[in-house]
């Protein structure tokens, strides 16, 4: 298989530590959606990451489809979203809040960094701060909870795994003082970008310089 995407996208590095963990062997294809464009397009015609391009060629887009077909792969007894009832609605629950709080993290970079300064609309990037402090604000709460303990259950979950993959990315981009500002999230965070898989995918954000 061959993964696309970049590891600075958060929900590239959640694909590529969800196939480490899960043994599977892939090629990374380490392409930038603004530098490789055009190259990306001819398997995502969005020209979106991650895509993960199949033995057979088949072409997957979105990371919540790729893990999808990772966990039908590996079948239930390995597969790293629950399967059924309370632990998958509460996982997904959270992969919500966390992909959410992506979003408004990538749209905070587009709108500050992106754009020419006298171009920024200061009330929608204090939404989108908003947003995305809301959504922190339910994985704080859900961290504190399990207090030592992973997100679902008694073992790491892709809750886990997309949780720290965003909060390690919104911490690189635009929350610096993540960790202090949510503690529990921040311990969970570093407890897993101590595992091997996040330790061999850690690439830091290149934040872009504005555009004058």
């Amino acid at each position: 298989m061959k993964l696309i995407g970049m590891l600075d996208s958060p929900f590239v590095r959640r694909v590529a530590i969800s196939l480490q963990l899960l043994e599977l062997p892939y090629e990374h294809c380490n392409w930038s959606v603004g530098r490789d464009f055009d190259q990306i397009r001819a398997y995502s015609p969005l020209g979106r990451v991650p895509a993960l391009v199949l033995d057979d060629g088949a072409v997957l887009t979105e990371s919540s489809a790729v893990l999808d077909y990772v966990d039908d792969r590996v079948g239930a007894a390995r597969a790293l979203l629950p399967p059924t009832g309370l632990p998958r609605r509460e996982a997904l629950r959270l992969m919500a809040h966390a992909i959410g709080a992506a979003e408004k993290g990538r749209d905070q970079v587009y709108e500050t960094a992106m754009r020419p300064a006298e171009k920024v609309h200061a009330p929608w990037a204090q939404r989108l701060q908003a947003q995305m402090h809301g959504a922190l604000s339910v994985l704080e709460a859900a961290a504190a909870l399990r207090g030592e303990a992973w997100l679902v259950g008694e073992s790491l979950t892709q809750a886990d795994i997309t949780v720290a993959c965003v909060a390690t990315f919104l911490g690189d981009t635009v929350l610096p003082d993540l960790a202090p500002r949510y503690p529990r999230l921040g311990a969970l965070t570093a407890r897993c970008e101590a595992l091997a898989p996040f330790v061999a995918t850690r690439t830091p954000f290149f934040m872009p310089s504005r555009r004058g």
